[in-house]
């Protein structure tokens, strides 16, 4: 016997099914269908006899009886008696349900909604110019408008002196 976990079937000898088997097996099959259509065609004059029977008599209960039980259904069969089991309510009474009731949300989309509304509080008082941050950035806009003016008033101050320098050569 090789040693460890798992079987090498490399180098074993092979087995192969005879012939005389593989004959004698296929008989046997043959033999078990010419059986079973027979047994099938015995039950089906067996049943027809039956039905004319109840026919004449007016009585087909096996029918009404079929009808009754759905045919394959497991659940009709096994009846489920667990304590544990929290079986939900299918309808539910037109007083139990209030319209202006909201529904109930889980935690991630409460802490969305609130996400959502403390940037909508922010965007607003960021708009007033009443945050931190707003109040930096209306700061350096009134420093970048001051140097700009200055630079405005510079360049008007050279233009006047080129002038005034082109005016005195000439």
């Amino acid at each position: 016997m090789p040693r460890g976990k798992y079987v090498n079937h490399k180098g074993r000898n092979r087995n192969f099914t005879s012939p005389e088997e593989l004959e004698a097996q296929r008989k046997k099959d043959e033999e078990d269908k010419k059986w079973r259509k027979t047994r099938e065609a015995e039950s089906s004059d067996d049943d027809d006899d039956d039905d004319d029977e109840e026919d004449e008599e007016g009585n087909s209960d096996d029918s009404s009886e079929s009808d009754d039980e759905p045919k394959g259904a497991a659940q009709a069969v096994i009846q489920i008696e667990n304590p544990n089991r929290v079986a939900k309510k299918s309808h539910r009474k037109v007083e139990e349900v209030t319209p202006d009731a909201a529904p109930q949300l889980t935690r991630r989309e409460k802490e969305e909604l609130e996400k959502q509304r403390a940037a909508a509080a922010y965007q607003k008082r960021h708009a007033e110019g009443k945050t931190a941050q707003a109040k930096a950035d209306l700061a350096r806009l009134a420093i970048i408008k001051q140097h700009r003016a200055e630079a405005a008033a510079r360049r008007e101050a050279e233009k006047k002196d080129k002038e005034a320098k082109m005016k005195g050569d000439s």
